[in-house]
């Protein structure tokens, strides 16, 4: 199954790249992690940043496979335990799709690819940077897979 992360940004300082890679690298065959990075829409001067975010969010779309299960990362999306999000990935993993997190640029996500997704989710009440939230969500979908395998990564 593929778990593929589409996240705003892609000049990010190297301890996001690193503590990506660390989450993505750990994965084994049944679970895949991948990164589809968008590039950030110009935000020049006195433009309003909504023409950048609906500039990013046409190529978010653009990088989500046909079919693919839509998670976008939302402040005001439903929390949900680790137990819950292995859950969560069993039955996409049943169903035999794909699934796509989302993850907005320093203003959120494009209005688009939020009427796009299946769910919307919250990794907390506080709002994080892009870059942390992209290496939460790598750490967050890791220790939902070892949930699912029994291994003891994860200690309730």
């Amino acid at each position: 199954m593929r778990l593929i992360v589409a996240a705003a940004g892609t000049k990010l300082p190297d301890w996001v790249n690193a503590g990506f890679q660390e989450y993505a690298g750990r994965f084994t065959r049944d679970y895949k992690l991948e990164l589809k990075e968008i590039a950030l829409g110009q935000r020049a001067g006195s433009s309003p940043p909504a023409q950048a975010i609906a500039k990013e969010g046409e190529k978010m779309l653009a990088a989500i496979p046909q079919g693919a299960y839509v998670v976008a990362l939302q402040v005001g999306g439903r929390n949900i335990s680790s137990e819950q999000l292995a859950q969560f990935l069993q039955q996409r993993a049943r169903d035999g799709r794909d699934v796509v997190f989302c993850i907005g640029g320093p203003e959120g996500l494009a209005p688009d690819v939020d009427a796009r997704a299946d769910f919307k989710w919250s990794l907390s009440a506080l709002t994080l940077p892009h870059a942390l939230a992209r290496v939460v969500v790598a750490e967050a979908l890791y220790r939902a897979v070892m949930i699912i395998k029994g291994h003891p990564y994860h200690r309730a």
